[in-house]
């Protein structure tokens, strides 16, 4: 190496940085125990890193934006698909890699992307995996990775999040069964309703209508295979709607959808399409990543390669 290289690449020192974004709480406390055996593995490695920890909700955005600015390997979450979805907004088009360490319950980006749930071989992946670009989801303002739920399962994430099994599962290490039993305290209440959509120019009805979702990537809910061959580079949305069940269909079909076998079930509509209008008869609750962002009536649109990633 030249003594004018390495006098750049000292004086670059950034350019060879990772900025970590920490959820402490995510996963009933499992972000905080993952970022202490992250950390002591990056002094062990001597990785330049710099580290700042979420603080309230929507912090990470914020945080992530300030970062975009910076000249850097990458900019890492570690936390739940919550912790993803909203460095990931505060990261669009802003050309720096997004890394995650999985520390959440459900974890769906990870297991779309093959992300290992083990730390050290998540961080090993960051250090010296290869960068792609994603499509994603946009409702308004907001950008999601996963899948947009919009009905029951919307119902569904809002009350498994404010729910106290949640953490009690996390804390058993069993996160993935929290939503399934969420969908069983909100199954006995809810009622479907009559949906208009408008895929990419085109006018559909559906009555009865439980829920739809507009996935990006196969997988929400802690696994479960709602679009199965959605994919997140192809440049169109998996649409699933679920309509015309009675509340025992739906539960018989529910367990199905793990496999993605509830597809060939009378009442599940399988579509595909670049931009989505949903109006309902009634305003419906409308989630991204788990998170809560709106009601409808909404409009769903893909935004190609928006998303750089790790």
């Amino acid at each position: 190496m030249s003594c004018e290289l390495f006098r750049f690449l000292i004086k670059r020192k950034d350019l060879f940085m990772y900025y970590f974004i920490v959820n402490k709480i995510s996963g009933n406390g499992k972000g905080r125990k993952v970022w202490k055996k992250v950390e002591k593995l990056l002094k062990e490695k001597q990785i330049n890193y710099q580290v700042r920890f979420t603080e309230h909700p929507k912090h990470a955005v914020k945080i992530a934006r300030e970062l975009s600015s910076e000249k850097c390997c990458a900019v890492v979450a570690v936390g739940g698909d919550g912790t993803i979805h909203d460095v990931a907004n505060g990261l669009i088009d802003s050309n720096i890699p997004l890394g995650v360490i999985p520390a959440g319950s459900g974890n769906d980006f990870a297991r779309a992307f093959d992300i290992p749930t083990d730390y050290k071989k998540a961080l090993e992946r960051i250090l010296t995996g290869k960068q792609r670009k994603i499509d994603i989801g946009r409702i308004g303002k907001e950008y999601f990775i996963t899948v947009t739920g919009i009905g029951f399962d919307g119902k569904v994430a809002e009350v498994n999040n404010a729910s106290k099994y949640k953490n009690w599962f996390n804390f058993i290490r069993l996160g993935d069964l929290s939503y399934g039993l969420s969908f069983l305290h909100v199954l006995l209440k809810y009622r479907p309703v009559n949906i208009q959509l408008k895929v990419d120019g085109k006018n559909l009805v559906f009555f009865n209508v439980w829920l739809i979702a507009i996935a990006n990537i196969s997988n929400y809910g802690g696994g479960i295979r709602i679009c199965p061959d959605a994919c997140y580079n192809d440049g169109f949305f998996d649409i699933c709607i679920v309509h015309n069940m009675t509340k025992w269909e739906l539960l018989r079909t529910f367990p199905k959808a793990y496999k993605g076998k509830h597809v060939f079930y009378p009442g599940v509509t399988m579509i595909k399409g670049k931009q989505v209008e949903v109006i309902s008869e009634l305003p419906v609750i409308v989630q991204g990543d788990g998170e809560i962002l709106t009601k409808t009536p909404v409009n769903v649109t893909i935004q190609r390669d928006a998303l750089l990633i790790i």
